[in-house]
């Protein structure tokens, strides 16, 4: 059995309303000196695979497929046995 943590977020040149939300709110909350803020998603995944390689191929492919959006969003993953 394998654990996988997975981090999509958005690419730098994509805008952010999400994040910019936030940043204001931290600010009028008087954390004056956040400068900016990128929103993004946090996935854990617990899967069955042969070996640590063949997790990542499915982590990977899972995150090609469906968890993220390639066009507008990057992800990058750590693979854990248990």
């Amino acid at each position: 059995m394998f654990h996988a943590r997975i981090y999509v977020t958005l690419k730098p040149t994509v805008n952010d309303p999400q994040g910019l939300a936030i940043r204001g709110g931290l600010r009028h909350l008087g954390f004056n000196a956040v400068e900016s803020v990128r929103m993004g998603k946090y996935l854990e995944i617990s899967l069955a695979a042969e070996d640590n390689a063949a997790a990542e191929a499915q982590v990977d492919d899972m995150c090609r497929k469906l968890l993220a959006n390639p066009v507008i969003e990057a992800y990058h993953f750590s693979v854990e046995a248990d």
